[in-house]
C-alpha cells in the first residue's frame, strides 16, 4: 500500500474555521486527548496545549496524521515560516552558492539570511500500538512532501529544524538528508536554557 494510501493528513484549521460545519473545535479536542507521546513530553504538550493557538494566530500550522485503514490518530507534525541565519563557515560552498539564491548576504560577518520551512514539532502517537502504525521516517516524509507541495507554489529553497543533542536523534535525521549547520542557546522564562541542534535540508 502506497504512503498516500494508508494515511490522511488533516490541516487542524479544518476543525477550527468554518471549512465543514460538522467538525468543530470540540471534535478536535477530543481527538488531540487521545495523543500521547511519553517519550518527549514536550511533542505531546505543543499539540495539546499550544497548536490549537499557534494556529489561530497564523505562528504555524498543525497537521494531523490519521490511518485510512481504520482512522486512528497516528502522529502530527507542525510547519511555519520562519527567518533563518547560516554562518558561512558552517557550510559547504556548494551550499553557500544555493544559499545565495534566496538569501541576503551579509558578507562583513559572512551570514545568509533568508526564510525558511520549519519543521517546528514532529510526534509520534504512542497510545496507538505503541506507535508502530507509523514510522519516524515516514511522519518526517509527509512532512517533507507537504513541504515540497508548498515549494511548488510558491518557491523557497531550505528546511530546517532544531533537536535536542542526542545522538539517536540527530543520527535519524542525518539518515533522513538533514546536515547540521548549528546549534542554539533556548531562551524561556520557565525551563532551564539548553542547547539545541539546528539542522537543515535543500529542497
Amino acid at each position: 500500500m502506497t504512503e498516500k494510501n494508508k494515511y490522511r493528513i488533516i490541516n487542524i484549521r479544518r476543525y477550527i474555521g468554518n471549512e465543514n460545519p460538522e467538525l468543530g473545535e470540540d471534535e478536535l479536542l477530543q481527538i488531540l486527548s487521545e495523543f500521547s507521546c511519553p517519550l518527549n513530553p514536550d511533542v505531546e504538550r505543543f499539540l495539546k496545549y499550544s497548536s490549537i493557538e499557534f494556529t489561530k494566530k497564523n505562528q504555524s500550522v498543525t497537521y494531523l496524521v490519521f490511518s485510512v485503514a481504520d482512522g486512528k490518530l497516528l502522529g502530527y507534525f507542525t510547519l511555519a515560516l520562519k527567518p533563518l541565519t547560516v554562518r558561512g563557515e558552517t557550510v559547504s560552498n556548494t551550499v553557500k552558492r544555493k544559499l545565495l539564491r534566496v538569501s541576503e548576504l551579509d558578507k562583513k560577518s559572512d551570514t545568509y539570511t533568508m526564510s525558511a520551512y520549519l519543521i517546528a514539532q514532529l510526534g509520534k502517537n504512542y497510545s496507538e500500538n505503541d506507535g508502530k502504525m507509523i514510522t519516524g521516517a515516514e511522519l518526517l516524509g509527509l512532512a517533507w512532501n507537504k513541504i515540497k507541495a508548498t515549494q511548488y507554489m510558491f518557491g523557497g529553497m531550505v528546511t530546517f529544524l532544531e533537536a535536542e543533542n542526542e545522538e539517536k536523534l540527530l543520527s535519524f535525521y542525518r539518515d533522513n538528508r538533514f546536515s547540521q549547520f548549528d546549534t542554539r542557546q533556548t531562551a524561556s522564562d520557565t525551563d532551564e536554557a539548553h542547547e539545541l541542534v539546528q539542522l537543515l535540508r535543500l529542497l
